[in-house]
This record gives C-alpha cells, structure tokens and sequence, in this order.
C-alpha cells in the first residue's frame, strides 16, 4: 500500500476516535444483526452504482458513504487504491447514505444522482472527495457550488437541474437509506463484502478481506 494511503488511514483512525463514529442522531436505525451476516437483497439493487464491474465477478464490495462525513473522505484514496488493485475480480459498489447532521450531505448525493443520469457518476461522486474540505462542514447550502461541478463536466444543464431538482431523485437516494438502515448502519462508512459486514481495525484488515476474496 502506497505511503498517501497509509496517511489517509491513520487520519481515518484519527477522525473516528475525536468524534467516535459518524453515528446517526435523528434516526432510529435498526437493531444490528447478532453476527454480521446480512441480506444479500439489500446489498446491492439492480439500480446501485457499480464504480466496477468485473467479468469475473469474485466478490462484491459495497460502502454506505456519505459524501461530507470526513471519515469518508479519508478513505477515500484507499478506496480508490484498493479499487485499481482489486477492480477486475471484485465489483465496487456505492450506497448513498447522507446523514442528517450535514447541511450539503443529500444535496451532494442529489448532484451525484443527477450526473449518473448522464452517465457521469463515477466523475462526480470523485469531484465530491477531492473538493470536500471546501464545501464540506458549512452551514451554508452548496447547491451552486455542485451546479458549477456539473457545469465543469460539460453535463447537460437542464437536464442536471431537473434531475437535481426531481423527487425521484430524492426517492431514490432515500431508497439507499432505508436499506442501510434496515442492514444495520448507524454511521458512515460502513463496508460490507459479500454478506459479511466488515469492521476493519487496519488498512492491512481491509486489504487482507479484499485480496482472500478477490484471489479465492
């Protein structure tokens, strides 16, 4: 694992234990199953955004995330590292799960939505990690600083803005909620691989759980 990676990680360590774990405060998540098996339907729907999507599909990896939870953006380049390591076995998989305590949460996870309509969801949902310490923690609505994103991708901006602007889109990322919740995720990121949960203490752990199932 490249030295960036590994700073990233121990910012991520850092982060989870000044502010614990970016639990949940206006939900009522549900009760965390007794191991960490879960339901495979709720995992991954047939509309779920795949950052990968291998031939030999050996496993799938999916991230609860919320696209201004610090922890998130931590690890973020690990993700991304373990993504070009691992991306021809295991399929990647993102899940929207903005939290309430986030002013520009769900409104990041709109303009996400909104550019995988055009077929730019990877690009966006990348744009939200790099930029993230500048709109990230406001109290101030960042719709326009999203509106400029689509616009620096060279989307169609009506389209975008209808999109953004949509109940269905709305919908939809409610929709990822939900299954969160039902699956026992209190707080972001939360990884799942396969049907297990996975609650890694290390970047060797997450490593380790991706390279058993990718070379099985």
């Amino acid at each position: 694992m490249s030295r960036p990676t590994k700073i990233a990680w121990a910012a991520l360590v850092a982060i989870v234990v000044v502010l614990g774990v970016a639990v949940l405060i206006d939900r009522e998540p549900a009760p965390a199953p007794a191991d960490t098996t879960v339901a495979v339907d709720r995992l991954v729907r047939p509309d779920s955004h795949r950052l990968t999507a291998p031939a030999d599909e050996r496993a799938r990896f999916v991230e609860f995330l919320d696209f201004e939870c610090e922890a998130c953006g931590a690890v973020y380049p690990i993700i991304e590292d373990l993504r070009r390591t691992y991306g021809d076995r295991i399929a990647f998989v993102v899940r929207y799960f903005p939290m309430p305590g986030h002013v520009n949460a769900e409104r990041a996870a709109r303009a996400v939505e909104a550019a995988a309509a055009q077929g730019r969801f990877e690009q966006m949902y990348q744009r939200m990690f790099a930029t993230q310490a500048h709109w990230g923690e406001q109290r101030v609505p960042a719709d326009d600083v999203f509106r400029g994103f689509a616009i620096d991708l060279g989307l169609d901006m009506p389209a975008f803005d209808a999109a953004y602007n949509s109940p269905a889109t709305l919908e939809r990322i409610r929709a990822d909620v939900a299954d969160g919740l039902a699956l026992g995720v209190q707080g972001t990121p939360t990884f799942f691989l396969d049907d297990q949960r996975l609650m890694p203490n290390t970047i060797d752990d997450l490593t380790g759980a991706l390279h058993r199932a990718a070379t099985a």
